[in-house]
Formats: C-alpha cells, structure tokens, sequence
C-alpha cells in the first residue's frame, strides 16, 4: 500500500452512517426534477432543490435545448478563448449584461468555477478580499487562491466589516465580496449598508446572485436591484444551475473588467466552454422568466404560505427571507436522523452539518420552488412536524 492509500484508508466518516442507515447522499433519482420526483422506487416530494423558478423540466426550456444539439451538436471541443465560442454564448452574454444592468457579461461552465476564477484573478499581491464569513464554498476557494490579502467579518455585522475594512492600506484595492443571499440560512445581506460602507472607504463590491437571481428584483435580477443598489455594485455573478433550470454562470460587470477577465481569468480560458444544449436551456429560462412575472408571483405566494407554516408549528428558522427555509435541529447525528426519517415519510430535504455551519447551528434545508402547491407543502409540515416532536427537537 502506498503512501496516498495509507493516509486515506482510515476516513470512514461517512460509513457510520452509512451502517447506522441514515447517509443521506448521492440518492438516485430516476425521473424528471419536479416538484415530485422518483426516488428508491417510489415517489418523493421534493424540497430539496434550487429550481426555484420551477423551469427545470419545462418543455419550452427542453426543446431550446434540443434545437442546439440538432444545430450546434453536443460540445464545442475547446475553450471560448480559441475555438469554442459560439455566437450562441455571445447572445446569451448581451442579454444577461442588459439584465444585471451592466456593460458585459462572460458566460463561464459553472458557477463554481466564476467565483473561484474571478476571485483569484481579479485582486493581486497590494489589494484585500473581505467575505462574510458565511460566503459559499466557491467564494472560500477563489479568496485561497488570490494573492490578495484576505480578511473575514462576522456575518452580516457592519461593525465588523468596517472594522476591518480600517485595517486596509486606502489607495489598495479592496473587494468586498458576499452571497446576495445565503443559501443555507436564507437570509439576505446588508446591501444598503455595505454600499455606505464602500463610498465611506472607496471599497468594491461583489454580489453572488447564484439564489437571488429569478426570486428578488424586478423580473428576478436578483437582490442588487432588490435594494435597488445595481450601480453601486462594481461585479455581479450568477448561476444557471438553480432558475435558469440548466448548469454554467456568468460574471457581469463593467467593460473594462471583463476585458481583463477575459483574457486573463484562468477558469474562463482554461476550460472547455459550456455546451449548446446548456447555453440555450438557460437562455430559454431567462426569456421564460421576463415573460412570466406570475412565475415569481407564484413562488413568494407558495413561499410566504410555507413560511407562516412552520411558524405556526413552533420550527425554528431563523432569520429567512427567501425560499430557502432552515428548520435547526442543532445536533449532527439528529440531523442525519431527520433526513432519513423524512425520507422514509416522502419528503426529501437536505442536511445542513459542519463545515457548512457550525456544529451547534445543523439544520435541514427546506427549500420552495413556484411550481409547489400549498398543499404539498402542508404534507410536508405534517410529516415534519411529526418526525421533529418525535424526536424532540420542537415541542
């Protein structure tokens, strides 16, 4: 046995849980995303999606993506930056800048890879990164690989982020980055003050809209026109893989930032570019979603019901804006046991445990999508309910 095997022969942290029958991941579904989904042979009500527009499945979205293939075929075989830019990404790009309110946009294969591209790109050796401390996974990654010096405030505390917004040189560059809104709390962040910030210390401003983008703002832009701050936000990135019912993400800024981007952004250059069937399942979505503005209607109705729901049942959720609601179970081997036991109830959600929050903060994510109905949600808090008594996480 070598080395590498020897280090990694005794992590078997998943497998207790796996004998104790309660791993909650890598589930096969075997049927469309929906609102209902096929999975261990029988059907489950799923709440565990980012799908928030309800679009995945759409057959308008489908058939865009069926038109490509027959057009483009199923891959560009190369990065945009030599061969494999097609005018239907170009597209896609004008009409997401006209979108976010910006001069250009760049079109990249996921969501992943524009955070932790632009963000060890954007900011070198003299400039700072300021996160919250509660940015997703993909913001941690490109802050670790920027030469940037990069500094954490405790989540959503302006005090905080001025504080160390003071410890930075004033002519260096200093980015603040945040989640428009957390994925696994809900909540929103503090545009308004974080532009006050910005002006008082001639800061930047980054907004991940990856769960704003087709739920907040005027035909879904996201949470910077939500608070109506758009122009004060210097770059602005989405994902396909959640509203626009498709996989990819985009960075959208000004004309002189995505010229350096580019041409010099790693993740962009470097990886092939996103397929034709993707491309165009997105760009589907995106007109679906201006065209239908009942569809976000529809979502913060089912949202709204959801959230008086659970109030109602005594759930802790803590402080959710969004269609994302966290119900706190705040012990690990509890969470999983949850998970399992909705499961088995048919209801899929998902656990939240460490590193994705704190030990004492573990939770299920429960999270609505438009085509929910009021009641699929009410079989849900019944089950729920049920199963948090039980265990007595609520009264």
């Amino acid at each position: 046995m070598g080395l590498l095997q020897e280090k990694y022969k005794h992590y078997r942290e998943p497998q207790k849980f796996m004998e104790a029958d309660v791993y909650p991941y890598f589930r096969e579904i075997t049927g469309k995303q929906g609102t209902e989904v096929q999975m261990g042979g029988h059907p489950v009500l799923m709440f565990g999606s980012n799908a928030y527009t309800g679009l995945t499945g759409d057959p308008r979205v489908e058939a865009a993506a069926k038109a490509a293939i027959d057009k483009y075929g199923t891959g560009c075989a190369g990065s945009r930056f030599l061969n494999g830019t097609l005018d239907l990404h170009v597209q896609l790009e004008k009409e997401l800048a006209e979108f976010e309110g910006k001069d250009e946009a760049l079109v990249f294969s996921t969501g992943f890879s524009v955070n932790s591209g632009v963000l060890a790109n954007i900011c070198g050796r003299e400039d700072y990164i300021i996160c919250d401390d509660r940015n997703h996974a993909s913001i941690v990654d490109g802050r670790r690989l920027s030469f940037a010096t990069c500094l954490k405030y405790k989540h959503n505390d302006m005090e905080d982020l001025e504080k160390q917004l003071q410890k930075c040189r004033p002519e260096a560059i200093k980015m603040i980055v945040v989640d428009g809104v957390f994925s696994m709390e809900g909540d929103l962040a503090n545009l308004p003050a974080i532009v006050e910030l910005k002006k008082k210390y001639n800061a930047s401003i980054y907004v991940d809209e990856a769960h704003g983008l087709g739920v907040f703002g005027r035909e879904g832009r996201g949470v910077c026109d939500h608070f109506g701050v758009t122009d004060d936000v210097d770059i602005i990135m989405g994902t396909f893989s959640k509203s626009l019912a498709s996989i990819g993400g985009f960075v959208a800024a000004d004309f002189d930032t995505i010229n350096f981007l580019r041409h010099t952004c790693r993740t962009y250059i470097f990886s092939a570019s996103n397929t034709p069937a993707a491309t165009a399942a997105a760009m589907e979505a995106l007109h679906i979603i201006r065209k239908e503005p009942e569809r976000i209607e529809r979502l913060w109705n089912v949202t709204n019901y959801a959230l008086k729901r659970f109030r109602e049942e005594g759930f802790e959720i803590g402080d959710t804006e969004s269609p994302i609601i966290p119900l706190y179970v705040r012990d690990v081997d509890k969470t999983f046991l949850v998970t399992k036991l909705a499961f088995d109830a048919g209801v899929f959600i998902n656990p939240v445990i460490p590193p994705a929050c704190a030990p004492q903060d573990t939770l299920v994510r429960f999270a609505l999508m438009a085509t929910h109905t009021n009641e699929q949600v009410d079989r849900a808090v019944k089950a729920l309910k049920k199963i948090f008594v039980e265990q007595g996480i609520i009264k």
